[in-house]
Parts: structure tokens; C-alpha cells; sequence
């Protein structure tokens, strides 16, 4: 049986929307493409229509893996959070130790990730060397260029 997929309420809600896009409107243009192709005659030498056709399967496929997914959700909820170590939906204002920079970011499931908005996956080499960490300790995160140290200087929901 496939592992539960952990996302907050705005990440399923995107993914739903998603969904439905593919299910309604990227099926409608499909099913007129192919409706097209096939009007053009002969489909066993029509390019369109195998075009179509392998589109169709691969939006299938898509639409099978999200409605997957979305089945397997488990929401979560940041009034359960508990701040008082590093967890998914906390976010960690830590310092490098050897540069003396601050930095902060939220932790959040593998599928919200987005660095330019400072959300890191707990999956992340940073995420998983600050998971369970509590304010004043330091979190050593193994990096492809070495060992970066961490100290946490702050935890909140």
C-alpha cells in the first residue's frame, strides 16, 4: 500500500484545482483534436491523430496519478504544530555559524517546496538536519560541499 502524502490546505487545494482543470477543460481540447484528426480522413497515416491519441494517454495517466495522490492525502493542521522544535509547517530562523548569516524558512512537505519563497522540503538535506532541533541547538546539515552548521535561534508556526 502507497505511504500517505503530507500537504497543508493550500497545496491539496492547488493540486485539486489541478485536477479539475485536467479532467475539464485539457479533456474537452483532447477530444477536439482528435474529433479534428479524424475528419481529415484515413487514420491509419494520420499524424494528427496519433498525436491526439498518445496526448489523450498521457493526460490520462496524469489525471490517474493526481486523483492518486489526492487520495492518499493527509492534511495538516498548524494549530497541532507544536513550535517548540523544528517540525513540518514550522518556521526556523537559524544562523551559519561560519559566515554569521541569518537565514529563515518554513519547513514544508516535498510537494510545496519553493525556495524563492523560502519554503523547504522537509526532504531537503537543510530540512532533514533541521528537523527536531529546538531553539539554541545546533543542526549540523550535510551538504555536497560539506557540513554547514546551523544554529537555531528562533521556532514558530
Amino acid at each position: 500500500m502507497a505511504e500517505h502524502t503530507y500537504m497543508t490546505q493550500e497545496g491539496y487545494n492547488k493540486l485539486k484545482a489541478e485536477l479539475e482543470l485536467l479532467k475539464g477543460e485539457k479533456r474537452q481540447e483532447i477530444a477536439s483534436a482528435i474529433a479534428e484528426a479524424r475528419e481529415k480522413g484515413d487514420l491509419s497515416e494520420n499524424a494528427e491523430y496519433k498525436a491526439a491519441k498518445d496526448e489523450q494517454g498521457m493526460l490520462e495517466m496524469k489525471i490517474s496519478i493526481l486523483d492518486t495522490k489526492l487520495a492518499m492525502v493527509r492534511l495538516l493542521d498548524p494549530s497541532q504544530v507544536d513550535a517548540s522544535k523544528v517540525s513540518l509547517l514550522t518556521t526556523v530562523r537559524m544562523r551559519n555559524i561560519k559566515n554569521d548569516k541569518e537565514l529563515t524558512y518554513t519547513i514544508v512537505p516535498e510537494s510545496e517546496s519553493d525556495i524563492a519563497n523560502k519554503k523547504i522540503s522537509s526532504n531537503s538535506p537543510v530540512g532533514e538536519g533541521l528537523l527536531g532541533k529546538k531553539v539554541g541547538e545546533t543542526a549540523e546539515v550535510k551538504t555536497p560541499r560539506g557540513v554547514i552548521e546551523f544554529e537555531i535561534l528562533e521556532i514558530t508556526v
